[in-house]
């Protein structure tokens, strides 16, 4: 059975997706819910409590039970997510080397587009191979304001995001 709670974040409020002890899903502000039970399950708990001490600058990597759906490559892509260094940003190009799949930047960028854990698998942290900022999920603000956080600027601005944590 599908459980879900929302908590409030500076981005604005997320909902969490969990299947019995595992989280198979974080949907950042603007998304379309999916159906779920509103209920708090202990890995819901944990998640919100490691999200907020990550938006409180207090955590950079997360210590929980993942499982999300998708195909062997993208599963394969988001695993590698993982790998990306708090605070460090990868290109698509780079990302499809470190799978040893160099020729496959746009089917990496289409799998990474597809992340259903955002945040906590990184996919904020690929950029474009010019730097640039592309597409997110979320929107390019959130993404510029989650680079900003890892970057350690002490108040990084989004218009009209929430300040207070509240689960």
């Amino acid at each position: 059975m599908l459980t879900m709670m929302t908590m409030r974040s500076p981005i604005g409020e997320l909902r969490l997706y969990a299947e019995a002890d595992e989280l198979v899903g974080v949907d950042l502000p603007g998304r379309d819910a999916l159906d779920g039970v509103d209920r708090k399950s202990d890995v819901l708990v944990r998640t919100a409590e490691q999200l907020a001490e990550y938006f409180a600058g207090e955590r950079q990597a997360f210590d929980l039970p993942l499982a999300p759906r998708g195909t062997g490559f993208q599963a394969l892509v988001w695993r590698t997510l993982l790998r990306i260094p708090y605070g460090e940003t990868w290109s698509y190009g780079q990302l499809a080397r470190a799978i040893r799949r160099p020729a496959a930047s746009r089917a990496v960028g289409a799998a990474n587009g597809r992340n259903p854990i955002p945040i906590i698998m990184p996919c904020h942290r690929v950029i474009g191979s010019n730097g640039g900022l592309t597409g997110y999920g979320g929107g390019l603000p959130i993404k510029r304001w989650l680079l900003d956080h890892e970057r350690g600027w002490r108040q990084p601005s989004l218009p009209g995001a929430r300040s207070a944590l509240r689960t």
